[in-house]
């Protein structure tokens, strides 16, 4: 493998001892120095000798080791700003003007067939408490050649969630090579020498694993001390209670467990074509099993019930299959709606139902009470809808089981989407909510405002991006102000 050691001159400082590898596309390096110096890639002019680094190829910059790279480019903030504000119009902005302009949160770079994992990155970006419990993180990433992999990949997330919030387009270089580091598969080559594409979904496992590892669960008065140990569990993850009944020996006693999920799959057959569905058929499926009455193997119907519902509910769309000949996951196109909002009732059991019915009782009043508002005065609800800011909200989850869903309603909070033939190619992009109704297409450096018309249209059926794992959180039920209490009442 063609690595060099060499030393970064940039103005008065150096850097001696960088390792460069030119099997890897110059953006990478770039992204290096970007990490060392601050200065973003396209700011960065990279010479030796008078030559001048391409973005492309290393065709011609001569690397050897211990060769002194002079780095040209200055940090945004040491840029002078003129001191009169001229007017700029839409049209004349760049990418980091537009997104100032429009409130859009920071792109990620994409470093060479890295848009499953910038997709995961903005997905999972969207969960307050994740973010919260990566604030407190007090870990670092390890140093070069040591592998940490929980501990380095929850402090190299942490950061670069830090730098995002910092409003430009951050090359992922550190989250990138920890997970290379810890998850090798994610750093083969393709026959050009290029990163080969990966499976988002497989990314996206890996990393909350990780996650899982390293956040610890959040405590609160109601909920005893070691009910969950992570966050992660806490949040994501759910309860099956699962029963194993023999089709084949009735007189078999009905076996019972637990099962634990950190997402729910949605098995896609010739018959569905609601989301819902493809879940309640994975609920109930037959499998075969050595029979403890019959001494044989024999035919079993496993039936799931979720006993309890995290705050935010993943669910996978199984498109991928592996196709022997071709040696390739190909993907299933069909098109399978997913809804804005989620009621998950149905795949309980009664007893989660049972608990389930007060919040959802409340739901049902507040419903109604915007109905007779409605009929009332038309004016005075669409002016409490645009203030929503001001408005409180009831928890969402049990009192005694905090991260918990306590009413089974949710709402989409982000897509993950695929557009192509198989897992290994193709094209990810991540479409996230921002606020209301107002939505983000993620789509590596570029950050686009999108409606919810465009999301419906992620549900599949050609070519157009195909959801391939969404992200629900929990629907939060306003707590009505003493104004709106006096007008129903």
């Amino acid at each position: 493998m063609p690595q060099y050691k060499v030393k970064v001159k940039w103005g008065k400082e150096s850097y001696p001892g960088i390792e460069v590898n030119t099997e890897e596309p110059p953006l990478l390096f770039k992204a290096q120095l970007f990490a060392l110096t601050g200065v973003q890639p396209e700011r960065q002019k990279v010479m030796i000798k008078g030559v001048t680094l391409k973005d492309s190829d290393w065709d011609n910059f001569k690397m050897k080791d211990g060769v002194t790279v002079l780095l040209m480019g200055s940090k945004e903030e040491d840029v002078p700003k003129e001191p009169v504000e001229k007017t700029v119009f839409v049209e004349d902005m760049n990418e980091s003007e537009l997104a100032t302009a429009l409130d859009l949160p920071a792109g990620l770079t994409n470093l060479g067939n890295t848009c499953y994992m910038n997709a995961t990155v903005q997905c999972l970006k969207v969960v307050p408490e994740l973010r919260d419990a990566l604030q407190k993180f007090q870990g670092g990433v390890a140093a070069s050649g040591s592998v940490i992999p929980a501990q380095s990949i929850t402090a190299a997330l942490r950061d670069l969630y830090n730098n995002m919030d910092k409003g430009n387009t951050v090359p992922p270089i550190v989250l990138l090579q920890v997970m290379h580091m810890a998850f090798p598969r994610f750093a083969e080559k393709n026959e050009h020498g290029a990163f080969s594409q990966q499976d988002a979904n497989e990314c996206w496992t890996e990393m909350v694993r990780m996650l899982q590892q390293k956040l610890p669960a959040k405590q609160n008065e109601g909920t005893p001390q070691e009910q969950y140990k992570s966050l992660i569990d806490q949040y994501f993850g759910g309860t099956f209670d699962v029963e194993l009944k023999c089709v084949e020996a009735e007189d078999e006693p009905v076996s019972k467990s637990k099962e634990q999920f950190l997402q729910l799959s949605c098995f896609i057959s010739q018959d569905v074509r609601y989301m819902h569905s493809g879940l309640k058929n994975k609920l109930q499926e037959q499998l075969t099993k050595k029979s403890s009455t019959l001494d044989r193997d024999a035919i079993y119907t496993k039936t799931s019930k979720i006993s309890r519902l995290p705050a935010y509910l993943t669910v996978q769309f199984v498109r991928f299959y592996y196709k022997e000949k071709e040696s390739i996951n190909a993907k299933i196109l069909k098109d399978v709606k997913f809804p804005l909002d989620f009621d998950a009732f149905e795949l309980c059991t009664p007893e989660l139902q049972e608990k389930l019915a007060p919040m959802r009782a409340k739901f049902k009043e507040f419903e109604d009470r915007q109905i007779e508002l409605a009929g009332r005065n038309k004016e005075k609800v669409k002016g409490d809808a645009d203030s929503k800011e001001d408005k409180k909200y009831e928890p969402y989850c049990f009192e005694n089981d905090l991260g918990s869903n306590n009413s089974g309603y949710y709402t989409l909070q982000a897509v993950l989407t695929h557009r192509g033939r198989s897992s290994s190619s193709g094209h990810y992009v991540g479409w996230v909510r921002q606020k209301g109704d107002n939505w983000i297409m993620c789509d590596d450096e570029n950050m686009s405002p999108v409606t919810t018309e465009d999301i419906l249209k992620l549900s599949g059926g050609g070519d157009w991006h195909c959801a391939y794992v969404l992200l629900y959180g929990p629907k939060l039920l306003e707590i009505p102000s003493p104004e709106e209490k006096m007008e129903t009442e």
